[in-house]
């Protein structure tokens, strides 16, 4: 049911991928999350094109964390911020994307993304008691994507979509963002 994969840059951390749906507690969720009672990123996955792009978020994440210049005050608030597409005002982008991509209290699925060392034990267990909602296949996050959204968003034209994939143009706009 989880995506668990190693980052091929930092081969001493893992990112963790876990889907659900029907969730009537993301109001607990998220104030679980900022109180630390959940180290993880909580995304609204209507705004995930695939799983992918949550790997290139957390990599950029950990590469910025490794290396102190994350803009943001943690791993997990670093990898909501780099899904968004753009760099402009840092405090406003940084408000602009946890609006975006973090969940809401209407919110009623969840993607979560975990990041750990690769010899630390993860409880996924105990995450998922805390969800109050069903448990999915991270391949399944498509289902819940806002295509609309996202081409809005991250300015998607018809013809980029002819020469590659939604996928494609969203994960090339979140590396470049930061490119002068």
């Amino acid at each position: 049911m989880h995506l668990t994969q190693d980052l091929e840059l930092f081969p001493e951390y893992t990112v963790t991928q876990l889907l659900f749906k029907d969730v009537k507690n993301a109001t607990e969720l998220r104030k679980m999350a900022v109180n630390g009672e959940i180290k993880g990123a909580l995304i609204n996955p209507s705004m995930v094109v695939d799983a992918f792009q949550i790997l290139v978020a957390a990599n950029k994440a950990v590469h910025l964390h490794k290396n102190g210049k994350m803009k943001t005050r943690s791993l997990y608030s670093e990898i909501i911020f780099n899904l968004s597409p753009t760099n402009n005002s840092i405090v406003w982008q940084i408000s602009e994307a946890f609006k975006r991509f973090g969940i809401s209290d209407s919110d009623t699925a969840v993607h979560i993304v975990l990041v750990h060392n690769k010899d630390e034990t993860l409880g996924i267990d105990d995450i998922v008691s805390k969800v109050d909602g069903q448990q999915v296949a991270v391949d399944q996050v498509s289902d819940f994507t806002d295509v609309a959204k996202i081409k809005k968003l991250y300015k998607v034209a018809p013809l980029e979509e002819k020469c590659g994939s939604l996928s494609d143009a969203v994960v090339c706009r979140m590396a470049n963002k930061d490119v002068a």
